[in-house]
């Protein structure tokens, strides 16, 4: 009898979403060619962004788990949401880029193809439940990202940024690879179900060979969501970086990261969580101290929003220290928040940037409140819901996570990190004060293009209304999630 195991065209059907990204990068390539201004480009690359969306809905993937390519790929409601994310990060994007991308003279077709295809990474690191499948997305995405990083090609920050970028990127890249060796040698295997399995049958949880393999996959990707001692390649990055590809990378290989890190310890090694917990509380309390503390400093707004996205991530980290299902519900809740909060504030520097103005620097912002009182009202929302007050939608976020930590008995990471969370209010509301409590010599006129309008008012009213009303998206995380 023929036993033999194959892929067949069956299993491109869960893929499907991913295919049809690939292939919006790939015709927004060709369309480039044909058309001079790349309205039409950012305005197809939306469109097939939005057919993904749907595609990936109608295939019940929230409903039933499908795997695919020998079970090294699955489409449910776990990937499903992280996919949603990324939807919303590449769309907000394009929104924010065009008109900035013409004003840095760097406005080409492929920016907009990269885009896609980083996307297309970070799917396929959400769905990845083999730790090969996982490794083809994340270079994928990385690869992308780090041309991204250096399109300006005349701004020797932005080259600067794109070689830092790589080069640390290269060594997070050998980092997971020696772990999922390790792993292998130990396990025999890659698929993480059978990785679990086997972990669990033969009772190697506490062999120091398969903890220094899970250490190395750690640290990969505590590199990726910018974790301290991890995290120094973000705010030269962040800073010299094109800042709608900041935006970009401040939510998408994030959000890529946690998909993956939750994943891998959950399904993998979840009868090592005492092990892996050990780890990931130190990292979360220095990333929260190196943040908080040193983001203090920064008189550039891009550096400390880097800053401030290193000490997100610890926080987006203590979910998964709760070690429960209802902790890493938090993480991903916290994740869809920032990412509208996040875009906002970027998309705020973005419409300061003019011909001979940066809109970068701290005092750049002397007296917005009176020269443009809606722009300086919109980073106000941004800049409060980054620090966690409420009725926006960063208090809810916080919220929850310190929650699932006293609900698991860890409740003094809690107070530690309400602590820094008071810290880290100076330096976002400095920017506050800056608004409205200083004058400016130089009156500023900001124009403001259609997509950043939509941009901007779709952040800025997710971020209110996840503020006030959390309670429906956060029971559809729940029943998406686990059901």
């Amino acid at each position: 009898m023929n036993t033999e195991v194959g892929i067949s065209l069956r299993d491109a059907i869960p893929f499907i979403p991913e295919l049809v990204i690939i292939c919006t990068g790939l015709i927004a390539m060709m369309l480039d060619l044909v058309v001079r201004k790349k309205g039409p480009v950012a305005a197809f690359v939306v469109f097939g962004t939005l057919v993904a969306g749907y595609a990936m809905c109608k295939l019940n993937g929230f409903n039933e788990p499908q795997s695919a390519f020998l079970n090294m790929f699955i489409l449910d409601g776990y990937a499903g949401f992280f996919k949603l994310i990324f939807f919303i990060n590449l769309i907000l994007t394009v929104c924010i880029s065009y008109r900035y991308m013409i004003i840095e003279k760097s406005s080409y077709g492929e920016y907009y193809s990269l885009l896609t295809f980083a996307t297309a990474g970070m799917m396929v690191m959400a769905s990845a439940t083999d730790l090969i499948t996982l490794y083809l997305g994340l270079e994928l995405m990385a690869l992308s990202t780090y041309i991204l990083a250096g399109l300006m090609r005349n701004d020797r920050r932005s080259n600067e940024a794109a070689l830092k970028y790589f080069f640390l990127g290269a060594f997070s890249s050998a980092f997971l690879l020696y772990g999922i060796s390790l792993t292998y040698g130990m396990t025999g295997t890659t698929n993480l179900n059978e990785i679990s399995a086997t972990i669990q049958n033969l009772n190697i949880a506490g062999n120091p060979i398969l903890f220094l393999g899970l250490i190395f996959i750690m640290t990969a990707f505590a590199f990726k969501i910018a974790l301290a001692p991890f995290h120094m390649w973000a705010p030269d990055v962040y800073e010299g970086a094109p800042t709608s590809v900041t935006a970009f990378m401040s939510v998408g290989p994030k959000a890529a990261g946690f998909a993956v890190l939750g994943r891998v310890l959950f399904e993998a090694f979840g009868s090592m969580q005492v092990q892996w917990t050990n780890i990931l509380i130190p990292l979360a309390l220095l990333t929260m101290a190196v943040g908080s503390i040193v983001a203090l400093s920064q008189t550039n707004i891009k550096r400390m929003l880097a800053y401030s996205s290193v000490a997100h991530a610890s926080y987006m980290l203590l979910g998964v220290i709760a070690g429960t299902p209802a902790g890493l519900v938090s993480t991903i809740n916290y994740l869809l928040i920032y990412t509208f909060m996040n875009i906002g504030a970027f998309a705020i520097v973005i419409l300061l940037r003019s011909e001979g103005f940066q809109g970068q620097d701290l005092d750049d912002y002397r007296g917005l409140a009176k020269s443009n009182p809606l722009a300086a009202a919109l980073m106000l929302v941004f800049m409060f819901s980054l620090t966690g007050i409420p009725p926006t939608a960063g208090f809810i976020g916080k919220f929850y996570v310190f929650m699932e930590l006293i609900n698991a008995d860890k409740t003094y990471l809690a107070v530690i990190a309400v602590a820094f969370s008071a810290i880290s209010a100076f330096f976002y509301l400095r920017v506050v004060m800056y608004m409205y409590m200083k004058d400016s010599d130089e009156p500023r006129t900001i124009s403001c293009s259609p997509s950043m309008n939509v941009a901007l008012a779709v952040t800025a009213l997710m971020v209110i209304v996840l503020g006030i009303y959390p309670e429906p998206v956060l029971n559809y995380v729940k029943t998406v999630v686990f059901g």
